[in-house]
């Protein structure tokens, strides 16, 4: 399927042209990252096999590891059931968080045992 023929079945406008994409290690399915993709992000992304996201705090479309060199290579791609989400399957080279993690979400703000335990 060519790159145009994807972006058609994505519904961008229901987030004013932007969709969350949730970027996943494709062995261990960790959960690395969330970013956001306008149009123009997806096209790059699907024709480099990199992932592109849209920096809204930049207002422009970034590859990760463009800087870093930690490249996300694609091994899959899937939409959710409303066509405004990707769950982005990748390879990971290197960190994914500027922290220098292997994901973004390290920040524990709740444990259901330890607020069990507190009721007690």
């Amino acid at each position: 399927m060519k790159p145009n023929d994807i972006i058609k079945k994505i519904n961008f406008e229901k987030l004013a042209g932007l969709i969350p994409a949730i970027t996943q290690d494709y062995k261990t399915e960790k959960v690395l990252m969330l970013g956001f993709m306008n149009k123009e992000a997806l096209k790059k992304t699907l024709n480099e096999g990199k992932v592109t996201y849209f920096s809204r705090t930049r207002g422009k479309i970034w590859t990760k590891g463009e800087t870093s060199g930690n490249f996300q290579i694609i091994k899959e791609i899937l939409l959710d059931c409303d066509s405004d989400t990707l769950l982005i399957k990748v390879k990971q080279t290197g960190n994914v968080c500027h922290t220098g993690r292997k994901t973004c979400f390290y920040k524990k703000i709740y444990n259901k045992l330890f607020y069990e335990k507190r009721k007690k």
